[in-house]
C-alpha cells in the first residue's frame, strides 16, 4: 500500500492517514490521498495486471486500503467500453464509446465509491456513518455498510427514486425522507453527526469515496490499451466521479502509464446548471441555483461542495461544461435504446446530448474518440418514463 498522507485540495494541509479524517482542520476543503507515486511507478504495470482479478482492486497499488482483510466486496466488475457504432454513425461520431456502470453491483457507479469509503471506514474502526444523498449512493453506502457491520444513517429528498429507498430499507438502515433537495439533506445530518458523533460521508466530506470513483478512468485507460480517449463526458451533479477521474488521469501520467489527459467535459441540465453557469463566467467557485429540478435526479445537487475542483478538473484539461433540456435527455435516452438496446439512466442520456451539442458546435470533431460515462442502469429510474401500450384481448390481433 503506497498510500503516505492526506492532502488538503486547497490549501495543501498535510493529514496523518491513520485519523478518521472529514474535512481539512484548517481550512474545511475537501482531502485528497497523495500515494508514494515513485513507488507506485516502480511497482505497477499493464503487465503484471493480467494475473489479477477483473475488478477495480486490480489497482492495487494507487488504492489506499492497508490490509486487505478489510476489503468490503459485493462483487464489483469491470464495466464494459461499449462502441455505439450505429447511434454514433447516425449521429456524425467516428468513435463514440459509453462507459455503462449500470453493471456495478447496485446498478450504478455509487457501488465503487461506497466500496472504497466503507473498506475504509471499516479499517479506521467506524462503527456507524450519516449521509444526505440523491439515492443511488445512499443506497450504495447502506448495503455495503450492511456488510461491513457498519450502522448507516441516510437522509434523501422524498422524491427520490423509490428503489433507492427499498434498498436502503432492506439493508437496515436508518432512512429518512425530506420535503426539500440534497442540500436539506446535508442540513439535517450535519446537525445529526454533530449532535451524535457519526463519521460523516457527505460527498466529499471523507477522502475515500473518490478513490473508488477514480478507478472508472483507469478502466477505460487500460480497455482503450492504456491510451486516453480525446473526450471524456461527464453527468454532473456532486461531480465526485468527474474530480476523481482527472485525480486518476493526473496519478497514471505522473507514473508514466499515460502521455496525454482527455478534455473533459461536465454535462447538467439546464434545470440544474450551477457549473455551467460558473464556468461559461469565468469563476473559480458556483452560486447556488435556485428552483433546481431535472429528470436526471442525480445531477441535481443546486451547488456542489467540490465544484472549486470540478471547475479546475474542466479548465487544466482543456474541457468545457454543457447543459441540455431535459426534453432532449429523454430523447437521447430512446435514441441509446433504440439504436444500440441499451436502457440507460437519465444522468447517462444527459451525457450523450452534450457530446451531441458539443459535435454540433464543433468542439467536438467527428474523427475524435469519445467516451460516455452512463451512471447508472435505466431500471434504477422506473417513474421516469410513461409507456401505456395498448391493451389487447384475448382473441385479438396484433395490428399492422
Amino acid at each position: 500500500m503506497f498510500a503516505i498522507y492526506l492532502e488538503c485540495s486547497k490549501c495543501g494541509e498535510k493529514v496523518d492517514r491513520g485519523q478518521k479524517a472529514q474535512l481539512c482542520p484548517k481550512c474545511a476543503a475537501p482531502l485528497f490521498v497523495r500515494y508514494d507515486l515513485d513507488k507506485v511507478k516502480a511497482a505497477f504495470s499493464p503487465k503484471k495486471l493480467s494475473d489479477r482479478p477483473y475488478n477495480l482492486w486490480r489497482y492495487a497499488e494507487l488504492l489506499p486500503i492497508e490490509n486487505e482483510a478489510n476489503v468490503v466486496s459485493l462483487g464489483e466488475v469491470v464495466t464494459p467500453l461499449i462502441a455505439l457504432n450505429q447511434l454514433g454513425a447516425r449521429l456524425g461520431f467516428e468513435a463514440l464509446l459509453l462507459k455503462d456502470e449500470g453493471l456495478n453491483q447496485g446498478g450504478t457507479f455509487k457501488s465503487r465509491g461506497a466500496a472504497l469509503g466503507v473498506s475504509r471506514a471499516k479499517e479506521l474502526g467506524v462503527r456507524a456513518f450519516a449521509m444526505p444523498t440523491n439515492g443511488n449512493a445512499g443506497a450504495a453506502w447502506a448495503l455495503y455498510g450492511a456488510k461491513a457491520g457498519i450502522r448507516a444513517h441516510i437522509v434523501m429528498p422524498k422524491d427520490a427514486p423509490y428503489i433507492t429507498r427499498l434498498e436502503c430499507a432492506i439493508a437496515g438502515a436508518d432512512l429518512y425522507l425530506v420535503d426539500g433537495l440534497i442540500s436539506d439533506a446535508g442540513r439535517i445530518v450535519g446537525k445529526a453527526i454533530a449532535k451524535n458523533g457519526w463519521y460523516d460521508a457527505s460527498t466529499l466530506k471523507e477522502p475515500y469515496r473518490i478513490e473508488g470513483k477514480k478507478t472508472m478512468a483507469i478502466e477505460i485507460v487500460e480497455q482503450l490499451g492504456w491510451q486516453t480517449p480525446d473526450v471524456i463526458v461527464y453527468p454532473t451533479g456532486g461531480g465526485v466521479g468527474l474530480i476523481g477521474i482527472y485525480k486518476a488521469l493526473l496519478e497514471l501520467r505522473a507514473i508514466g502509464v499515460i502521455k496525454t489527459l482527455p478534455r473533459l467535459v461536465a454535462a447538467q441540465s439546464s434545470g440544474c446548471d450551477p457549473i455551467v453557469r460558473a464556468y461559461e463566467a469565468g469563476k473559480k467557485v458556483s452560486e447556488f441555483r435556485d428552483n433546481s429540478r431535472t429528470i436526471a435526479f442525480g445531477i441535481n445537487v443546486p451547488k456542489p461542495i467540490g465544484d472549486f475542483l470540478i471547475l479546475e478538473a474542466i479548465e487544466k484539461s482543456n474541457g468545457t461544461a454543457i447543459a441540455v433540456s431535459d426534453a432532449t435527455i429523454l430523447r437521447a435516452q430512446s435514441e441509446l435504446a433504440c439504436a444500440e438496446g441499451l436502457f440507460v439512466c437519465p444522468e447517462g442520456a444527459a451525457a450523450l446530448a452534450a457530446a451531441y451539442d458539443l459535435l454540433q458546435r464543433g468542439w467536438i470533431r467527428p474523427d475524435e474518440k469519445v467516451v460516455l460515462l452512463n451512471t447508472g442502469n435505466g431500471l434504477k429510474y422506473p417513474e421516469t418514463l410513461n409507456v401505456n401500450p395498448p391493451l389487447l384481448g384475448k382473441d385479438d390481433e396484433i395490428p399492422v
